[in-house]
């Protein structure tokens, strides 16, 4: 009775988020995972689903949603490496010590206030695809500057393109890295870099040795993170490309296609099933080790 006592509270407490989240988390996915397996047919007998896991042996052989994958791939990586280097590079240069570190730190985080929406109707003017007399933003400048051979259709064309729209993802989110960084740089005590320069540590080796293994719980959050948020990046990419681009489409975009143009809640239900699946199994061995690790440290 005295345990009940105890915990009863506190249990109380959290119960109200217990039940929101079963319903509008878990409830949600049940309805998604049973939407994806059901079997449709159509009123003149054609079937449009054949249901079970038949269905995702379906989404998986279609060439459009192999298509998002591949373009998937080709963003998470651009995205991740670009925020990672340039948040590490700005992180390492404000912890040196700048003059005005104020001001750079605020004109490096200042992106993160605007919304995907906003930064994706800026960013399709500046990677237009036109060229030459229809050129306009960075075309127009490489035209005006003398240096045509550098126009690019940037992303609505090529096996690559979506490294482009990686562009103004890594421009919003490494801001956001760098501060990651930056705190851990400053959670290092200066005892620590002392005594590796009195053993004759060059800045390079106080760096490699000391300092960069000691930010690699960080450097593996900042991967979970940004990995996470480019396998589920929809409004950016609905705001620079629109809504039926195939060349920038993502298994998010061809969600929304599915659901709201073909018609095929059972296709987008698989789809967003999928994309759970791998989301899962980026983010949940992170949060068992980051469990293990905080229980170990106690």
């Amino acid at each position: 009775m005295k345990r009940v006592r105890r915990w009863l509270p506190s249990f109380l407490l959290v119960l109200p988020s217990i039940i929101l989240v079963g319903i509008f988390v878990y409830d949600f996915i049940g309805k998604t995972v049973f939407t994806s397996l059901i079997r449709v047919k159509t009123k003149s007998g054609r079937i449009k689903a054949p249901g079970g896991w038949e269905n995702y042996s379906q989404l998986l052989a279609d060439n459009r949603y192999q298509h998002a994958m591949w373009n998937l791939l080709v963003l998470t990586v651009v995205f991740v490496a670009g925020t990672m280097i340039f948040g590490l590079l700005w992180a390492l240069l404000l912890e040196k010590g700048v003059t005005g570190e104020g001001f750079f730190r605020s004109v490096f985080l200042f992106p993160m206030a605007v919304s995907f929406v906003a930064a994706g109707v800026i960013w399709r003017w500046l990677l237009s695809p036109a060229k030459d007399g229809q050129a306009t933003g960075l075309n127009q400048l490489f035209v005006h500057l003398g240096m045509p051979g550098l126009q690019s259709s940037w992303y609505s064309s090529g096996k690559f393109n979506m490294a482009a729209m990686a562009v103004p993802a890594i421009w919003q989110l490494s801001g956001y890295i760098m501060a990651l960084f930056l705190a851990g740089f400053r959670g290092i005590s200066e005892d620590q870099r002392e005594a590796a320069r009195v053993d004759g540590a060059s800045e390079f080796k106080l760096y490699w040795n000391v300092l960069f293994p000691q930010l690699s719980p960080i450097a593996l959050s900042a991967l979970i993170i940004v990995g996470h948020m480019s396998m589920k990046m929809f409004d950016l990419i609905y705001a620079m490309a629109g809504q039926s681009s195939y060349t920038a489409e993502v298994p998010a975009t061809l969600m929304w296609t599915q659901m709201f143009q073909l018609n095929n809640p059972t296709a987008a239900a698989a789809n967003a099933t999928i994309l759970l699946v791998i989301v899962a199994v980026v983010v949940v061995p992170y949060l068992i080790y980051t469990n293990r690790t905080e229980k170990g440290g106690r």
